[in-house]
């Protein structure tokens, strides 16, 4: 293969012969198993030739799952979301609850809520032809990106996937193999467009290919060109790539700048009332944990004690006065942006009828109950650590449940 000289931008030049060397190790190497990726495979279990389209709706529900999360992680929601909502009809039909059940765990919830809002989008655009027809399904991206949660890469990823259009992708594996074969010298995500650019050159080489492409440049980022230790022995893109050449493959790609996670202490109170039920609310429809329920409680404040900061909250929030017993456990929890810690206190219920001053709604529900309700994963341990003091049975809080 070519050599590629450092610094080099025009990736055209040399696509063809990346495009053979990446498909001919992705044949072998790729990961082409049902079991691990089966939207990507049809109903006999083949693999589709490049004339073959797939079954949109399950690409469209991984494609969106795969976004910032593993394919490992990914594939258990995914079986399970695919026994719940068999359809896009059934999607589109389901409770919003149910969704963000179904999705509990995932993370990043309001893409199940967009996910929602696309599917009932589409079913409405489909209903006259029928969503069982893969042709029916729209084929340009434009109308892929008038729907909810559906970004120019995801729209890529569904589109080729399921029709092998000649679309390319930039998730972080893709931007990633990208970086060190250009050993580019600035983060990424500050040159999206170039980045854009030689993924589509590479595409253009063979359009033909464009569903495996894609797939071979996700999985080479997967298993080979990983953010650590990149395996530059096994890459069937070593003499072509200029971070190899320079000796130091894992500077690149180049990082910004680490940024201060601001750290918060979350008092929570866990508050039960004389009939043994517990006081949970639904989160309002905005941000990550949008739409989800939880335990009440808030920030601390400087200089303020825990439990001062539960009894303000449970004012603040719900107008209901408390008694702030003893401690049920402390969980910390990282987000990207930010690090908790939930201080959970057990409180008993003294008055006022709660409210729903900061939330959608607040139902006193039994412990056994709980499970029935949507929670973020922090809250799995809280739960746990309830139904212990409770003497009670732990909840299944599995993928399938």
């Amino acid at each position: 293969m070519p050599s590629l000289a450092l610094g080099t931008t025009d990736l055209e030049a040399i696509s063809a012969d990346l495009d053979q060397a990446l498909l001919q190790w992705w044949e072998k190497h790729g990961r082409r198993d049902p079991a691990q990726k089966p939207w990507m495979f049809m109903p006999d279990g083949a693999w589709p030739e490049p004339q073959h389209s797939l079954p949109p709706y399950g690409v469209l529900v991984a494609e969106v799952m795969l976004q910032q999360t593993q394919l490992q992680v990914v594939l258990p929601y995914w079986r399970a979301w695919m026994e719940a909502f068999p359809r896009l009809e059934v999607l589109a039909e389901a409770d919003e609850q149910a969704v963000l059940l179904r999705w509990q765990g995932l993370g990043y919830y309001s893409r199940a809520r967009r996910l929602l809002a696309a599917a009932q989008q589409l079913f409405a655009e489909l209903r006259s032809v029928g969503e069982a027809d893969p042709q029916a399904w729209p084929h340009q991206l434009d109308r892929w990106l008038l729907l909810p949660g559906i970004g120019r890469s995801t729209a890529g990823g569904i589109l080729s996937s399921a029709f092998n259009s000649p679309l390319a992708i930039l998730d972080g594996n893709v931007r990633r193999v990208l970086a060190r074969v250009m050993a580019h010298s600035h983060p990424p995500m500050r040159h999206q467009g170039l980045f854009w650019t030689w993924s589509q050159c590479l595409i253009a080489a063979a359009p033909q290919r464009a569903r495996d492409l894609n797939q071979a440049l996700m999985d080479l980022g997967a298993t080979l060109c990983t953010p650590r230790h990149p395996a530059c022995a096994s890459c069937p893109w070593q003499s072509a790539c200029a971070a190899y050449a320079s000796g130091s493959p894992d500077h690149y790609p180049v990082k910004e700048a680490p940024r201060d996670v601001p750290f918060q202490v979350i008092g929570v109170g866990v508050v039960l009332n004389q009939a043994g039920q517990v006081l949970i609310d639904q989160r309002l429809n905005e941000g990550l944990l949008g739409g989800m329920w939880e335990f009440p409680g808030g920030k601390q404040e400087p200089g303020e004690r825990i439990q001062a900061t539960i009894a303000r909250e449970l004012m603040e929030e719900l107008a209901i006065e408390v008694t702030v017993d003893q401690e049920l456990i402390c969980v910390d929890h990282a987000y990207s942006h930010k690090r908790l810690r939930f201080e959970v206190y057990l409180c008993t219920w003294c008055s006022g009828e709660p409210q729903p001053l900061a939330s959608q709604q607040v139902r006193w529900v039994q412990p056994q109950e709980l499970g029935a309700y949507p929670f973020p994963a922090a809250n799995a341990r809280i739960i746990a650590a309830l139904m212990t003091h409770l003497g009670l049975p732990a909840l299944d809080q599995s993928v399938s449940g």
